[in-house]
């Protein structure tokens, strides 16, 4: 499945398509139906083999949590605290003295009995549920670089992110929603949202989850002084004056991109009242997912999943614990462990896990070695992310850093082959998924990446 630079290519079928219709469809989603060679293609979203998943929802915990005290336990830890082995002399950013083991206590959950932290029970009840990757590894231990990696497989920050690609490939299952909606707050977020050199079209849209109200969460969703008649005849209008233009000038990217977004926040009126409401849940559904930003944040992405949003991002940042990391990584972990743990059981009782994938995880992790004496520094050589339904085997850990956590050893997964798989269990192929850009055909996988078959189900 390539697609092409839309440049000249599409211009005279374009005209020709827009003419016939009588101008009764705008530009949106017009390079979805078009292939290079002008016809138009049968469906959106046309996969490269049967897919696993649907849709995703990415929960990004920005600034590395310690998968240490969360995922991977590490009991040698005790033995050694204090000191330094030969094994865990690798290089940190920062001055870093002797081992330090966690006070957090490992017990299994579920059937399964994968061990999860005591800083996570609500999680460790749906252990079941979850595919741990526990030897995922980045190349940059700066936050930075190493969210762009995580989001786009490049550390330079100008290249599409995992959901912009995900949204190009399949398109969306709701024309009145946006395909990739982004949500929350962390640094690194924007590598997350960017469309890059895609059509604009693809990029994130950012709504804010601090409100509970949509027309406080979304800027302008109501026009207070036309009704959607009048401000759909301003549009016809408006694409008649764009159609004109198109014509004349000859196939304008920026142009497009603007008129899609414009039709979309039109429809958008409509649709998004309803969807971003999370008031219309019951009581008890909202009481299940509990209070605060992450949680509301969880239980919009479980409705705009089931509405048809093609991927969901929902950052937290707050993870980057130098110093007091045993009382900080209690907060952290309290904020997410209820609304994480609701938002699987909400998706499972909704027949949506099957075909929705959760991915949990930030840019890196954490180290065995202290820092300050009571934190952590970044660990991009060996960290934890883990994955949930969309076809990946639940009660599950694949991989192992070394003994002390320091390094991914066993079943490495690289950020390249987490993408790979992600683009699998949606039915893309990452190698076939490319666009041409600069004179060259560009990837999410660049030149890297396998699909992890053994996590697959």
């Amino acid at each position: 499945m390539t697609f092409p630079d839309p440049a000249d290519t599409f211009a005279p079928t374009r005209r020709r398509f827009l003419r016939e219709l009588g101008g009764s469809v705008g530009l949106l989603g017009l390079s979805s139906y078009l292939r290079a060679d002008g016809l138009a293609a049968p469906t959106l979203g046309k996969t490269h083999h049967a897919p696993k998943a649907k849709r995703v929802i990415f929960l990004f915990m920005a600034g590395g949590p310690s998968h240490l005290d969360m995922f991977d336990p590490k009991p040698v830890l005790d033995t050694f605290a204090g000191k330094r082995p030969p094994a865990a002399d690798l290089r940190t950013e920062r001055i870093t003295g002797g081992l330090m083991p966690s006070p957090f206590k490992f017990r299994p959950g579920g059937r399964s009995g994968l061990p999860v932290s005591d800083l996570l029970p609500n999680v460790r009840a749906c252990a079941d549920e979850l595919c741990v990757l526990r030897a995922v590894h980045g190349t940059n231990p700066n936050h930075s670089p190493a969210a762009n990696f995580l989001a786009t497989g490049r550390i330079d920050a100008v290249h599409p992110g995992v959901g912009a690609w995900v949204s190009y490939g399949l398109g969306s299952e709701n024309a009145d929603l946006p395909g990739f909606v982004s949500l929350g707050s962390g640094f690194g977020q924007t590598g997350f949202e960017r469309s890059g050199y895609l059509p604009g079209q693809f990029q994130a849209t950012r709504v804010s989850a601090a409100e509970n109200d949509p027309e406080k969460m979304i800027r302008h969703l109501r026009n207070p002084a036309v009704g959607l008649a009048d401000q759909k005849r301003q549009l016809d209008a408006l694409q008649a004056l764009n159609r004109g233009h198109a014509e004349a000038n000859g196939h304008d990217p920026q142009l497009e991109a603007r008129v899609r977004a414009l039709e979309t926040a039109f429809r958008m009126q409509s649709a998004a009242g309803e969807a971003f409401d999370v008031r219309r849940e019951s009581a008890r559904v909202r009481e299940s997912y509990g209070p605060g930003e992450f949680a509301r944040g969880c239980l919009l992405a479980r409705r705009l999943v089931e509405r048809g949003v093609r991927f969901v991002q929902l950052s937290l940042g707050g993870w980057d614990h130098h110093g007091n990391i045993n009382a900080e990584l209690k907060k952290k972990c309290a904020e997410i462990d209820r609304p994480v743990a609701a938002l699987l059981k909400d998706l499972r009782q909704r027949g949506l896990l099957d075909d929705t994938l959760v991915i949990w995880g930030g840019e890196f992790g954490r180290t065995p070695v202290s820092e300050n004496g009571d934190g952590r520094d970044h660990n991009h050589y060996g960290f934890t992310m883990w994955m949930a339904g969309g076809g990946v085997k639940g009660g599950f850990a694949h991989g192992s850093t070394d003994e002390f956590g320091f390094k991914a050893a066993d079943g490495r997964v690289s950020v390249h082959d987490l993408h790979a798989t992600v683009l699998h269990l949606l039915g893309l192929d990452h190698e076939k998924l490319t666009y041409r850009y600069s004179g060259r055909d560009f990837r999410l996988t660049d030149v890297h990446g396998r699909v992890v078959n053994e996590i697959l189900a």
